[in-house]
């Protein structure tokens, strides 16, 4: 069904009211002349509020007023009173203006256009209208102007900072620039909010992070943020060049390490964009089952075990030995290690590991660790004590294999120096009297029990034989005698 003479109407007014406009102090604005008063002249800026000219400031050198009902003006604002509302307005002084003129763009503030004509040790001359002005070397730009020549015959925007009498006009360059470029910084921080997500190009790299530039503005991910996985080096996750999606974590303005005025400082984030995959835990590393890990990084305390892309675990140094004093003393980075996840902190992005025992496949369930009571075993000698002598079980790794023997299971007379009887590395036969974590053993238990089973062996076959023997025999023959 066709649309009525009235809807087209309305639709056509809808399209015809102009948007509205962000204002704001010292910004520029373009609007229709639609008044001329005798003091003020009136622009309408969106179809919703109006700015005005002070009459002096559109006046040409005759006292008249060179704007008309109808004619577009560029100007700036001068202020806007919280009150009434009303926006006074100035003109962006061209090359026609006067010494009148530059007094009021003094007053409000509104930017001048002037051209260098000349360079001098101090600065720069510059024609504005009928007017020269100077221009101090410090005011000239953001930076120090090695050379300002090469701003001769240049037509430039300036801010009028004081008139001297009826002929110094002090300009600067700088006041605009910086003005401008806060403006900008703020611009920026309006977009750039926290978690915000942009597409950038990674356009540098360093030890601690990469920077990726979004359109002209750089910003640095932080190596903590670029990959889940913590080892990892910024050159194993992005090249320069490459085209990437990152969030934005912070951003603030801070003063500018060069230079004046502040400068706009991102932090993005590759990480938070990417699966993590800690999520995943239970399934990539199974409490109780062996894994083959790396050794990635090394501290006193321990070494840390990648066992996937993005997960590591601690190995804590009392789970690889009992004498080393830091990690590094047994292990090396890129070590392969075969462990065995004990504790999941999925909340603290932590994992608690130990040695597997000798050959364990990776894959295998560890039902429980440690020797079971009354298990006669092999252990190697790695320390003496006054209180008796500290062993490693043979095939068991780290503190659930690492067991004590008090001297008096020792079965070694009263006296005997144990360093010489025990000399570190050397293996003893020993029975397990108490289970780890503390376990306790006894070489005098398990040679007692040894020759408990000898003496039952022999009554055995004696029983078996002509007639039974005696202890006495049993030596004797123990002995090859």
């Amino acid at each position: 069904m066709s649309q009525s003479f009235k809807d087209l109407y309305e639709q056509g007014a809808k399209n015809d009211v102009p948007k509205a406009i962000s204002l704001r102090v010292g910004g520029p604005v373009t609007g229709v002349v639609s008044h001329v008063g005798p003091t003020s002249v009136f622009v309408e800026l969106d179809g919703k509020r109006q700015g005005y000219f002070d009459v002096v400031d559109v006046a040409g050198p005759d006292g008249k007023v060179t704007l008309a009902v109808g004619d577009t003006v560029q100007a700036v604002v001068v202020s806007i009173e919280s009150a009434s509302g009303q926006i006074r307005l100035a003109r962006k002084f061209s090359k026609d203006a006067g010494l009148d003129q530059l007094r009021s763009a003094a007053e409000t503030g509104a930017p001048v256009e002037g051209k260098v004509v000349g360079v001098n040790k101090g600065g720069v001359a510059v024609e504005v209208g009928a007017v020269r002005g100077f221009c101090p070397m410090s005011q000239l730009d953001l930076r120090f102007v090695q050379d300002a020549a090469v701003y001769l015959q240049q037509t430039l925007e300036f801010r009028v900072t004081e008139i001297r009498g009826d002929r110094e006009v002090v300009l600067s360059r700088r006041a605009l620039l910086e003005e401008k470029q806060r403006e900008a910084q703020q611009a920026s921080l309006t977009r750039f909010t926290v978690g915000a997500r942009f597409t950038g190009r990674v356009a540098q790299l360093r030890d601690f992070g990469a920077f990726v530039d979004v359109d002209g503005i750089e910003g640095l991910v932080p190596l903590r943020e670029l990959s889940h996985d913590r080892s990892a080096k910024p050159s194993d996750v992005v090249t320069v060049g490459d085209v990437v999606e990152v969030e934005v974590i912070e951003a603030a303005l801070e003063p500018a390490k060069k230079g004046p005025g502040e400068r706009l400082r991102l932090t993005f984030s590759l990480k938070r964009l990417a699966d993590d995959p800690w999520d995943g835990l239970s399934t990539l590393v199974p409490v109780g089952r062996v894994l083959a890990g790396t050794v990635v990084r090394l501290a006193d305390f321990g070494a840390f075990v990648r066992l996937a892309e993005g997960i590591e675990g601690l190995l804590h140094i009392s789970e690889v030995s009992s004498k080393a004093r830091t990690a590094s003393d047994v292990l090396s980075v890129g070590q392969q290690v075969m462990v065995v996840a004990t504790a999941l902190d999925r909340a603290k992005k932590r994992i608690s590991l130990v040695l597997a025992d000798d050959g364990a496949a990776a894959g295998a369930v560890v039902e429980s660790r440690g020797v079971p009571a009354s298990s006669v075993v092999e252990a190697k000698v790695e320390k003496v004590d006054k209180g008796g002598v500290f062993v490693q079980v043979v095939g068991q790794k780290g503190r659930a294999g690492r067991g004590f023997i008090p001297n008096s299971e020792l079965g070694v007379g009263h006296g005997v120096d144990l360093r010489k009887h025990f000399p570190e590395g050397a293996t003893v036969r020993a029975k397990v009297i108490e289970p780890a974590p503390r376990m306790r053993l006894s070489i005098k238990q398990a040679k007692s029990d040894e020759e408990r089973a000898d003496f039952d062996s022999f009554r055995a076959g004696q029983n078996a034989g002509s007639g039974l023997g005696t202890f006495g025999d049993l030596l004797k023959k123990k002995l090859g005698g």
